[in-house]
């Protein structure tokens, strides 16, 4: 007579958070309250306008012109910051030397330090009296109140996030792939566009469109050292707090909506492509 041994029945995985439904919900009332509900508000003030009044406010040509200095600059600042952000994770990663922690901290510091603060920083150091914009000046250079220093605060609270997405996947990376492409006859610049590009693109891309949404929503920085000419150095963030102080509470929420349209579109694009390359990186 031959005994069936019955299994015992496994017992249930232990998780750390609650079950999916508890930690859905909370997301979702998360997500209502924090980011659709004031999105949301924002939309139906805008709905109050006409068509035709809202083509009209988003399209005048003081709103216009601050979307050519808003785009302009944060485009700028972003190319710097792709620059500059890609060296220094780079850096960071790479290299030990005297004072790295601390350099590694300061990336931090536009995160932590209040944007007016920064603002007023950097028109004091870019001003035709100050420590950068004296040498400036003296070369024709001028910064403070003009565009070009639009550019400068953009960047200065934007860099954080093209280091911060590249550094960590330069850290992962296989050194031994690195070696592997030398072993084979590849020299610095074809292990490095082969090799390391590939796969520190995707950050990069992402940190960039981070970088770039960032500069476009700046405020504090910028409007002490812009100038806040209309038509010249006003930017988009500036002449929507300009027509909520005029209480016209529908065309500020236009005109909002439209940055938030633009900053949408560019992050959806970036996701495609990310998604595009990271398809193509499989296929190989």
């Amino acid at each position: 007579m031959t005994s069936v041994a019955l299994a015992a029945p496994r017992p249930a995985r232990r998780r750390v958070l609650p079950g999916f439904r508890l930690t859905l919900g909370c997301t979702l009332v998360y997500l209502v309250l924090i980011v659709l509900l004031p999105l949301g508000a924002l939309a139906l003030k805008a709905a109050s306008l006409t068509p035709a009044q809202f083509l009209a406010i988003v399209t005048s040509p003081r709103a216009l012109a601050s979307y050519e200095v808003t785009l302009g600059m944060a485009l700028a600042a972003t190319l710097f910051n792709g620059v500059v952000g890609l060296l220094l994770a780079w850096v960071l990663v790479r290299y030990r030397f005297p004072g790295r922690r601390l350099l590694d901290a300061i990336v931090d510091l536009p995160f932590a330090l209040p944007t007016a603060v920064a603002g007023i920083a950097l028109t004091a150091l870019f001003a035709k009296n100050g420590w950068f914009g004296a040498p400036l000046a003296a070369i024709g250079l001028s910064v403070a109140y003009t565009p070009l220093g639009i550019a400068v605060a953009m960047a200065f609270t934007s860099l954080p996030f093209v280091v911060r997405s590249v550094q960590p996947v330069l850290e992962d990376l296989d050194a031994g792939v690195e070696e592997a492409a030398r072993t084979l006859g590849a020299g610095d610049w074809p292990t490095l566009r082969h090799v390391v590009w590939p796969a520190i693109l995707p950050a990069f891309l992402a940190g960039c469109s981070l970088a770039f949404a960032r500069s476009l929503g700046e405020f504090g920085a910028v409007i002490f050292i812009a100038g806040n000419r209309p038509m010249q150095t006003e930017i988009a963030a500036l002449l929507v707090f300009i027509r909520l102080e005029e209480y016209d509470y529908a065309a500020a929420a236009a005109l909002a909506l439209t940055i938030l349209a633009a900053a949408f579109i560019l992050l959806l694009a970036t996701n495609i492509l990310q998604a595009r390359f990271l398809r193509h990186v499989d296929r190989r």
